[in-house]
Protein backbone atom coordinates (compact mmCIF):
# COMPACT_ATOMS: atom_id res chain seq x y z
CA UNK A 1 0.00 0.00 0.00
CA UNK A 2 1.67 3.38 -1.20
CA UNK A 3 2.36 6.12 2.31
CA UNK A 4 0.36 8.38 3.15
CA UNK A 5 0.75 11.53 1.79
CA UNK A 6 -0.21 14.97 2.87
CA UNK A 7 -3.74 16.59 3.27
CA UNK A 8 -5.47 18.27 0.79
CA UNK A 9 -6.45 20.75 3.25
CA UNK A 10 -2.58 22.41 3.57
CA UNK A 11 -2.80 22.99 -0.25
CA UNK A 12 -6.28 24.80 0.23
CA UNK A 13 -4.81 26.71 2.53
CA UNK A 14 -1.34 27.36 1.17
CA UNK A 15 -3.43 28.24 -2.45
CA UNK A 16 -4.45 31.40 -0.55
CA UNK A 17 -0.67 32.36 -0.22
CA UNK A 18 0.49 31.18 -3.10
CA UNK A 19 0.13 33.87 -5.49
CA UNK A 20 1.61 36.63 -3.83
CA UNK A 21 4.23 38.36 -5.64
CA UNK A 22 6.98 37.88 -3.51
CA UNK A 23 6.30 34.22 -2.49
CA UNK A 24 6.61 33.77 -6.68
CA UNK A 25 9.65 35.61 -7.36
CA UNK A 26 11.73 33.60 -4.30
CA UNK A 27 10.17 30.47 -4.71
CA UNK A 28 8.37 29.47 -8.00
CA UNK A 29 9.92 31.85 -10.48
CA UNK A 30 13.54 30.87 -10.95
CA UNK A 31 12.43 27.00 -11.12
CA UNK A 32 9.16 28.20 -13.82
CA UNK A 33 11.83 29.93 -15.69
CA UNK A 34 14.66 27.43 -16.23
CA UNK A 35 11.32 25.05 -17.41
CA UNK A 36 10.13 27.54 -20.00
CA UNK A 37 13.03 27.75 -21.58
CA UNK A 38 14.29 23.93 -21.13
CA UNK A 39 10.45 23.61 -23.46
CA UNK A 40 11.07 26.37 -25.48
CA UNK A 41 14.39 24.28 -27.20
CA UNK A 42 11.98 21.44 -27.63
CA UNK A 43 8.72 22.92 -29.07
CA UNK A 44 6.02 20.36 -27.22
CA UNK A 45 2.58 20.23 -28.92
CA UNK A 46 0.81 18.89 -25.84
CA UNK A 47 1.71 19.41 -22.51
CA UNK A 48 1.10 18.80 -18.84
CA UNK A 49 1.71 20.77 -16.07
CA UNK A 50 1.42 17.65 -12.72
CA UNK A 51 0.88 19.57 -9.45
CA UNK A 52 0.07 23.16 -11.17
CA UNK A 53 -0.98 24.61 -8.22
CA UNK A 54 -2.81 28.10 -9.13
CA UNK A 55 -1.65 27.73 -12.92
CA UNK A 56 0.63 30.10 -13.07
CA UNK A 57 3.26 28.01 -14.77
CA UNK A 58 0.40 26.58 -17.19
CA UNK A 59 -0.91 29.99 -17.86
CA UNK A 60 2.73 31.04 -19.31
CA UNK A 61 3.23 27.98 -21.03
CA UNK A 62 0.45 28.47 -22.88
CA UNK A 63 1.32 32.10 -24.02
CA UNK A 64 5.23 31.30 -24.31
CA UNK A 65 5.22 27.94 -26.39
CA UNK A 66 3.42 28.83 -29.57
CA UNK A 67 0.96 26.61 -30.82
CA UNK A 68 1.24 24.24 -27.67
CA UNK A 69 -1.77 22.87 -25.77
CA UNK A 70 -1.44 22.82 -21.84
CA UNK A 71 -3.80 21.42 -19.43
CA UNK A 72 -3.30 21.56 -15.72
CA UNK A 73 -3.68 18.56 -13.54
CA UNK A 74 -4.19 19.25 -9.40
CA UNK A 75 -5.16 17.35 -7.05
CA UNK A 76 -6.23 20.44 -4.63
CA UNK A 77 -9.82 21.64 -5.48
CA UNK A 78 -8.27 24.75 -3.45
CA UNK A 79 -5.47 25.57 -6.14
CA UNK A 80 -7.84 24.96 -8.46
CA UNK A 81 -10.25 27.16 -7.68
CA UNK A 82 -7.74 29.93 -8.00
CA UNK A 83 -6.11 28.92 -11.67
CA UNK A 84 -9.74 29.04 -12.75
CA UNK A 85 -9.41 32.92 -11.74
CA UNK A 86 -6.58 33.52 -14.35
CA UNK A 87 -5.44 30.44 -15.80
CA UNK A 88 -8.25 31.06 -18.66
CA UNK A 89 -6.19 29.80 -21.68
CA UNK A 90 -5.76 26.73 -19.89
CA UNK A 91 -7.51 23.69 -19.42
CA UNK A 92 -7.77 22.66 -16.03
CA UNK A 93 -7.99 18.62 -14.40
CA UNK A 94 -8.41 17.48 -10.73
CA UNK A 95 -6.40 14.66 -10.71
CA UNK A 96 -4.16 12.43 -8.51
CA UNK A 97 -0.11 12.10 -10.19
CA UNK A 98 -0.17 8.55 -8.96
CA UNK A 99 -3.48 7.68 -11.59
CA UNK A 100 -3.52 10.40 -13.89
CA UNK A 101 -6.55 10.91 -15.66
CA UNK A 102 -5.04 11.07 -18.84
CA UNK A 103 -4.53 8.85 -22.04
CA UNK A 104 -1.59 6.62 -23.25
CA UNK A 105 0.78 8.29 -25.26
CA UNK A 106 -1.42 11.83 -25.03
CA UNK A 107 1.68 14.33 -24.23
CA UNK A 108 4.78 15.26 -25.73
CA UNK A 109 6.27 16.65 -22.56
CA UNK A 110 5.31 16.54 -18.66
CA UNK A 111 6.47 19.33 -16.08
CA UNK A 112 6.33 18.88 -12.69
CA UNK A 113 7.58 21.83 -10.45
CA UNK A 114 8.06 21.80 -6.35
CA UNK A 115 5.47 19.17 -6.70
CA UNK A 116 6.92 15.69 -6.79
CA UNK A 117 8.14 15.80 -2.79
CA UNK A 118 4.47 15.40 -1.79
CA UNK A 119 3.95 12.66 -4.11
CA UNK A 120 3.57 9.50 -1.36
CA UNK A 121 4.46 6.90 -3.98
CA UNK A 122 6.94 8.28 -6.30
CA UNK A 123 7.56 5.54 -8.55
CA UNK A 124 3.53 5.08 -8.89
CA UNK A 125 3.53 8.58 -10.42
CA UNK A 126 6.85 8.09 -12.88
CA UNK A 127 5.35 5.10 -13.98
CA UNK A 128 2.20 7.39 -14.71
CA UNK A 129 4.22 9.75 -16.49
CA UNK A 130 5.86 7.08 -18.84
CA UNK A 131 2.36 5.69 -19.72
CA UNK A 132 1.08 9.32 -20.74
CA UNK A 133 3.93 10.64 -22.77
CA UNK A 134 4.36 9.59 -25.93
CA UNK A 135 7.70 7.82 -27.49
CA UNK A 136 10.47 10.76 -27.17
CA UNK A 137 8.43 13.06 -25.09
CA UNK A 138 9.89 14.98 -22.51
CA UNK A 139 9.79 14.66 -18.27
CA UNK A 140 10.96 17.43 -16.18
CA UNK A 141 10.55 17.24 -12.81
CA UNK A 142 12.35 20.26 -10.31
CA UNK A 143 12.91 19.98 -6.92
CA UNK A 144 15.26 20.56 -3.91
CA UNK A 145 17.33 17.63 -4.12
CA UNK A 146 19.24 17.03 -0.86
CA UNK A 147 23.05 16.86 -0.40
CA UNK A 148 22.58 13.48 1.11
CA UNK A 149 20.99 10.84 2.69
CA UNK A 150 21.58 12.44 6.03
CA UNK A 151 19.85 15.42 5.39
CA UNK A 152 17.07 13.92 3.43
CA UNK A 153 16.45 11.86 6.01
CA UNK A 154 16.09 14.95 8.41
CA UNK A 155 13.96 16.55 6.55
CA UNK A 156 11.39 13.53 5.84
CA UNK A 157 11.29 12.68 9.66
CA UNK A 158 10.50 16.62 10.63
CA UNK A 159 7.86 16.94 7.75
CA UNK A 160 6.22 13.79 9.28
CA UNK A 161 5.92 15.29 12.72
CA UNK A 162 4.37 18.05 11.93
CA UNK A 163 1.47 15.84 9.98
CA UNK A 164 2.36 16.54 6.23
CA UNK A 165 5.32 14.25 4.84
CA UNK A 166 7.36 15.15 2.19
CA UNK A 167 10.55 13.52 0.68
CA UNK A 168 13.39 15.68 -0.85
CA UNK A 169 15.70 12.91 -2.73
CA UNK A 170 19.15 13.03 -3.56
CA UNK A 171 20.31 14.14 -6.81
CA UNK A 172 21.44 10.63 -7.50
CA UNK A 173 18.15 8.98 -6.34
CA UNK A 174 16.43 11.23 -8.88
CA UNK A 175 18.32 10.21 -11.64
CA UNK A 176 17.89 6.28 -10.22
CA UNK A 177 14.39 6.59 -10.02
CA UNK A 178 13.72 8.13 -13.40
CA UNK A 179 15.80 5.44 -15.04
CA UNK A 180 14.13 2.73 -12.94
CA UNK A 181 10.83 4.09 -14.10
CA UNK A 182 12.21 3.44 -18.23
CA UNK A 183 13.26 7.08 -18.70
CA UNK A 184 16.97 7.98 -20.16
CA UNK A 185 18.07 10.78 -18.01
CA UNK A 186 18.86 13.68 -20.42
CA UNK A 187 20.13 16.53 -17.59
CA UNK A 188 20.18 17.51 -13.93
CA UNK A 189 20.36 21.58 -14.00
CA UNK A 190 20.44 23.02 -10.66
CA UNK A 191 18.52 26.36 -10.45
CA UNK A 192 19.66 28.92 -8.05
CA UNK A 193 16.84 30.75 -6.03
CA UNK A 194 16.99 33.47 -2.79
CA UNK A 195 18.05 33.28 -0.29
CA UNK A 196 17.37 29.45 0.94
CA UNK A 197 17.72 28.15 -2.33
CA UNK A 198 21.27 28.72 -2.08
CA UNK A 199 21.88 26.35 0.66
CA UNK A 200 18.93 23.87 -1.11
CA UNK A 201 18.75 24.42 -4.82
CA UNK A 202 16.11 22.63 -6.71
CA UNK A 203 17.81 20.07 -9.67
CA UNK A 204 15.65 20.47 -12.40
CA UNK A 205 16.08 16.39 -13.43
CA UNK A 206 15.35 15.90 -17.46
CA UNK A 207 13.97 12.78 -19.06
CA UNK A 208 13.17 11.27 -21.98
CA UNK A 209 10.88 8.68 -22.99
CA UNK A 210 12.56 6.54 -25.19
CA UNK A 211 11.18 6.16 -28.84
Amino acid sequence: MPAAGPSSWFFDAWSTFYDLPLVQRLTYRPVQDAVVLALRAFGPRRVIDVGCGTGLLATRLCRELDGASVVGCDFSHGMLMHAHAHAEPVSLVQGDAQRLPFRDASADAIVSTEAFHWFPDKRRALAEFFRVLAPGGRLLVALVNTPNDVVRTAFRIGSRAIGQPFDWPTRAEMRALFERAGFRVDAQRRVYRIPAGMLLPPVMTVGVRPG
